[in-house]
């Protein structure tokens, strides 16, 4: 199914094919191909204002997930009834964000890979909400992004590390 990458922010320079071959390589270690998935790059004015509207937290953040299907199970791959309905979701990058966050020496499109993988996590259904929570989908990030290392040889931290 299709990939839907939209930059529309105008701050951070940024090329999209990079971003796009990750995603498709986390797309694929998930066996989420066959769903439909848009992942939309912001600023920080329209990260923050997303922030305010959906979460009533009045700053910008690094990544929002609003995921097509509900109540799902940590890890639960939906199981849609029509064609129509398979669909993870949108996942909104703050990349000035992120850009802002990134260490001297962090490689760019390696932080944006781990964001996208937080929000692929939200859209299947982990939160962080408690600690339990915070250490299933901890581990999930890092198996994850262990599989992005061996398929990229990068080496990449679950963004969830700091939480708890």
């Amino acid at each position: 199914m299709s990939l839907v990458l939209r930059n529309l922010q105008r701050v951070v320079p940024m090329r999209r094919a990079p971003l796009r071959r990750r995603i498709e390589i986390l797309r694929s270690i998930l066996g989420v191909q066959g769903f439909d998935l848009g992942v939309i790059c912001v600023d920080n004015r329209a990260m923050q204002h997303l922030n305010r509207t959906y979460r009533e937290r009045n700053a910008p953040t690094d990544v929002l997930s609003f995921p097509f299907h509900e109540n799902l199970k940590a890890g639960e791959i939906p199981q849609p009834d029509f064609p129509d309905d398979c669909n993870l979701g949108d996942i909104f990058l703050g990349v000035e964000y992120i850009f802002q966050q990134c260490e001297e020496d962090e490689d760019y499109y390696d932080a944006l890979t781990v964001t996208v993988t937080h929000g692929l996590c939200h859209l299947l259904g982990f939160t962080h909400g408690t600690e339990a929570e915070w250490q299933q989908m901890h581990q999930k990030e890092k198996q994850v992004l262990a599989e992005v290392g061996r398929r990229t040889g990068t080496r990449l931290q679950p963004l969830s590390s700091g939480h708890f």
